[in-house]
């Protein structure tokens, strides 16, 4: 206590002290004064950047003020599509009955038509006058500035209110700035005043220098820092300290170094290994945990440490310590959850002296889950492959012994068995192409023939021939309603670039399997929209729908939902998969959505770029 009183009265301590306080107070009231004129000033210059232009007002104003509304509301929405400022988050423009004629934001296009809820824009149409504040949205974490301007049409000397504009900016970018502001000054700050600290001890260490320097060296040593040496002065009881002082850094350095070399190069291993590895002492409880066991096993390496290797693991039920000490075979640790499949190989081996004393247990973690899931579905592949070859094969085996035993002489029979034997023989030859095809697909050796299509001519197309095949089918099978194809496209042309015969392919595949599963009379609608950088296709029929547990798997291959029905119809199992690779290969996304015994909707997603002026140059 008295050497702690001794130090904090000593002038090294004062001079040092008071240096620093005053750094520290003059950079707090002028940092104070300077981010505050900085938030202010910014926050001036940002509110008149979001300002909308008096054009845009003007524009705004005309269109509210006309009788036909959905024109209007069309005028509005490429008013505000025209709008670039990348702070503003939202634009709504609502009338003075309070309905929202307009909105920036494509997701709250279906509250337009609707009567506003925000009280703020209602205050605003009641008292004409304009509102401004700023607000922090606690369902995203983010500041913004909220702006209500009512919206004036002059006539002659008179203003009458047509309605008001809301307005909404982010006001992150603004904050943003002033937060690195403050922190590059906090940072400049302590530098200065550290800086300005050691100065201080600098200039007083003259007076206390040598017990100062075996001090800083005796607390460089506890820090594990043996680089310093006392510098002595003197052959006095001071100068002898201080040799004592740099002979005890120098065997505490030699040791320390041989032990965290070998530290270090267990560290690197560990850290290195593509395999979890655990170590435990003799108790069987975690004392080595790298990163890789924490990740396959999901579990910080702090909770693990201490814990029994059994409880990390999750074979406390199977196995006890005796048994992993005594028998060092592999375990399977299977982690697998509804949400994802983790399968891990355990090796485990002993650690032990010369003696033969065991001092714990090293277990290396592998994980095995992408080998198991390889494993199963070659040997699901296999199996379904050897199932749909097998059941046509035995039919034709079928039919050609019946003919071969004289069936072939029956005029009546033979032509129904050969005709089965046909159609059994290109069912085969099919599920051998589409085979063949999926096998170029992951091999990488199927290729793309990039053309720039006009999608919605080629789409038409396609369902064309489908009309015409349904028409022709309907008028061979009098009494039965055939389905129809509806159709909904967006007007304006899109166009984009994609391997013609294969999207055909995929499109096809989609709207048979909707045909077959329609009931009759069913309507097949198909759609094709722009939203952003993509375009969407979509086929909806109203058949018999997907069970929910089969929605996952509908693009495996060799899936079925209705087994029977769809080798009745010479169904392969592989045009969804084929379907998803080629849509893939075009960088696009296929998915499904289905009720059962309602139908199912198949979406085509593809990436889209606007092509700006004209596609072709004109010679």
């Amino acid at each position: 206590m008295n050497k702690k009183l001794h130090f904090f009265q000593s002038i090294h301590f004062k001079i040092a002290l008071v240096f620093a306080l005053l750094l520290l107070i003059t950079f707090q009231i002028v940092g104070a004064y300077f981010v505050q004129q900085l938030k202010k000033d910014n926050l001036k210059s940002f509110k008149q950047q979001v300002e909308l232009s008096s054009y845009i007002d003007s524009s705004l104003i005309s269109s509210l003020s006309r009788s036909d509304t959905t024109k209007s509301n069309s005028n509005i929405k490429d008013i505000l599509e025209d709008v670039d400022n990348a702070n503003i988050t939202k634009i709504q423009v609502v009338d003075t009955k309070g309905t929202i004629r307009g909105d920036s934001d494509v997701n709250s296009q279906d509250s337009i038509g609707q009567k506003t809820t925000d009280n703020d824009i209602k205050q605003v149409l009641y008292n004409e006058r304009s509102y401004a504040k700023s607000a922090y949205d606690r369902t995203d974490n983010k500041r913004y500035y909220v702006s209500i301007t009512p919206l004036f049409s002059t006539t002659g000397n008179t203003n009458t209110l047509v309605g008001a504009v809301y307005l909404r900016a982010s006001l992150e970018s603004v904050y943003s700035s002033i937060n690195k502001v403050t922190l590059i000054f906090a940072t400049a700050a302590l530098i200065a005043t550290g800086l300005g600290l050691i100065l201080a001890i600098f200039i007083s260490s003259a007076i206390t220098r040598p017990i100062d320097e075996m001090k800083k060296q005796t607390t460089r040593i506890a820090r594990g820092d043996y680089s310093g040496q006392v510098k002595i002065y003197g052959s006095d009881e001071l100068g002898q300290l201080a040799q004592a002082v740099n002979n005890l850094s120098v065997r505490v350095e030699e040791a320390q170094e041989s032990s965290e070399a070998e530290r270090r190069r267990l560290d690197s291993v560990l850290s290195h290994m593509s395999d979890g590895v655990l170590a435990t002492d003799r108790r069987g409880n975690v004392i080595i945990m790298n990163e890789m066991a924490s990740q396959a096993l999901n579990i910080d390496p702090n909770i693990a440490d201490g814990q029994s290797v059994l409880d990390i693991l999750g074979i406390r039920d199977k196995y006890t310590l005796r048994d992993l000490l005594e028998n060092q075979d592999e375990i399977i640790i299977d982690l697998s959850d509804g949400d994802h499949d983790e399968i891990l190989n355990a090796y485990f081996s002993l650690i032990q002296r010369e003696s033969g004393f065991i001092s714990g247990l090293v277990c290396v973690l592998h994980d095995i889950t992408e080998q198991q899931r390889i494993d199963r579905e070659r040997r699901e592949f296999v199996s379904n492959v050897s199932h749909e070859l097998r059941t046509p094969l035995t039919s034709v085996r079928s039919y050609i012994e019946a003919l071969n035993d004289g069936a072939w002489k029956d005029p009546e029979v033979a032509p129904s068995f050969l005709k089965v034997t046909q159609d059994e023989t290109q069912r085969m030859i099919r599920m051998i192409n589409d085979l063949l095809s999926l096998s170029r697909m992951d091999s990488g050796t199927s290729k793309l023939e990039l053309e720039l299509v006009n999608l919605n001519e080629l789409y038409n197309y396609i369902l064309d021939r489908f009309d015409m095949m349904l028409k022709s089918n309907n008028a061979h099978e009098e009494g039965k309603k055939s389905s129809s194809i509806r159709r909904d496209f967006t007007k304006r042309e899109l166009w984009v670039e994609i391997d013609t015969d294969k999207f055909m392919q995929v499109v096809d595949n989609i709207i048979n399997n909707a045909i077959k599963y329609s009931p009759d009379g069913g309507v097949i609608t198909c759609r094709l929209l722009e939203t952003h950088n993509h375009v969407i296709l979509s086929i909806s029929d109203q058949g018999l729908g997907i069970p929910k547990k089969d929605v996952v798997h509908i693009f495996d291959r060799f899936f079925r939902v209705d087994k029977a029905r769809s080798r009745a119809q010479g169904g392969t199992g592989l045009g969804l998969a084929i379907s998803k690779e080629v849509i893939e290969m075009h960088g696009g996304k296929i998915w499904v959505d289905s009720i059962e015994g309602k139908g199912s909707t198949f979406y085509i997603s593809l990436p889209y770029e606007e092509y700006e002026g004209e596609l072709w140059d004109e010679g």
